[in-house]
């Protein structure tokens, strides 16, 4: 996906997974990948105050958050316009003296482009109010521009006051604001523009079906866009619950022109997969790959020297069996809750060398045994007659 939004491309994918499937972690590694690609990434979180439409002013508080999120190569941790629109200016400077012009004239040339998009004119004109605050000197200016960029002008008179525009970043603006954004970085020397939407659920939450379907209006927006090559060097990565997805009551398949873009690829079955699809489910582990994935935490906590593991192999695959025991073949699926679990047992091992590791899985054993036989003297009372018990399946370990 970076590759192909690097080349001038458009991309756009549904991440699809459970609760603590690691679809976060997924956005972060491709944002990590498109940053060396010298793309520009941001992310952001949908949450009750962050929608892709609304009228009371989420959307405007999601494009902020993005503009905050900016980053770069250079830049990796968000805070990456000034240096964005400061890259813009560098080569627009470079340019004139190489062509022997004037930068205003280099400038204003390359920001024509801008114009064709809608809202392009306004954009063009607060880049140019930047370069001329940073020939005068004008802090106040350089200011106002990045606060106009950035969506923090709340009222057109203050954005006219400060800027000459006469228009700002409101609900109703926020995706031309990004198809502006992604053209910009071009010009300004990147590959272009990688936005990653998490807990896109959120979506699927709100009551009112009028506010879903204007927020799935605007996905579908992105999608057509992608689908007939209206955008340039765009990428939007999204991630979602199966129920956001397929819910043909409130998630995106309640939406017939969704629906029919997103539907499964009929082929794509029996493992086969299909990576162009612009839906894309997250795979459970294999057992081999979680005990990878143990030996790695287990690496981190030892600081890297082999030496000052916390637990040995074995150690791994009881744990595995202990998580096997207590929840199932679901701790391959949605790891989140057995990493954590791994996590505070190396920690605890750390913090007391004196505890033994098979001792603390023990314990943690005995008193599931006791909880269980607590609930079955209660369930026993209640029935009048002693319920069956069940044991889980247990593997034995083995070495990669």
């Amino acid at each position: 996906m970076p590759l192909t939004v690097a080349d001038g491309g458009t991309a756009f994918r549904l991440v699809i997974g459970e609760y603590g499937s690691g679809k976060t972690f997924f956005l972060n590694l491709i944002r990590s990948i498109a940053l060396e690609k010298k793309l520009v990434a941001t992310t952001a979180d949908l949450n009750p105050d962050r929608r892709l439409h609304a009228t009371g002013g989420q959307a405007r508080s999601l494009y902020a958050e993005l503009s905050r999120n900016l980053s770069t190569r250079t830049k990796p941790y968000g805070g990456a316009i000034v240096g964005i629109v400061e890259k813009f200016i560098f080569s627009a400077t470079t340019s004139a003296k190489t062509e022997g012009v004037d930068t205003d004239l280099v400038i204003h040339r390359q920001l024509a482009r801008l114009s064709e998009l809608v809202n392009g004119y306004d954009f063009a004109h607060v880049i140019e109010c930047y370069w001329r605050g940073h020939c005068e000197g004008s802090d106040q200016l350089k200011t106002d521009s990045i606060r106009w960029l950035r969506g923090e002008f709340t009222t057109k008179t203050d954005a006219r006051n400060s800027l000459g525009v006469r228009t700002i970043i409101d609900d109703a603006s926020i995706y031309d604001q990004m198809k502006l954004l992604s053209l910009f970085v071009k010009l300004a020397g990147f590959s272009g523009l990688l936005i990653c939407l998490d807990e896109l659920v959120n979506l699927y939450k709100l009551s009112s079906s009028q506010a879903r379907n204007a927020n799935y209006e605007q996905l579908l927006r992105m999608l057509n866009d992608v689908l007939q090559g209206s955008s340039e060097g765009l990428g939007f990565l999204l991630a979602g619950t199966p129920e956001f997805l397929l819910d043909s009551r409130r998630g995106l398949y309640s939406y017939p022109a969704l629906e029919s873009r997103l539907a499964e690829n009929m082929f794509a079955r029996n493992g086969l997969v299909d990576l162009n699809h612009p839906v894309m489910r997250l795979q459970a582990l294999t057992r081999e790959e979680f005990f990878v994935l143990l030996q790695k935490i287990r690496h981190v906590f030892a600081f890297g020297e082999e030496s000052k593991n916390a637990v040995p192999d074995e150690a791994l695959a009881a744990f595995m069996n202990h998580c096997q025991k207590r929840i199932g073949e679901a701790y391959f699926r949605t790891p989140r809750t057995s990493i954590t679990a791994f996590a505070n047992l190396l920690s605890v091992l750390e913090q007391n060398p004196q505890v033994r590791w098979e001792d603390l899985l023990e314990k943690v054993e005995i008193e599931k045994d006791l909880g269980g036989l607590s609930d079955l003297k209660i369930e026993e009372d209640t029935l009048d007659h002693p319920p069956s018990q069940q044991d889980g399946d247990e593997f034995t370990s083995f070495k990669l």
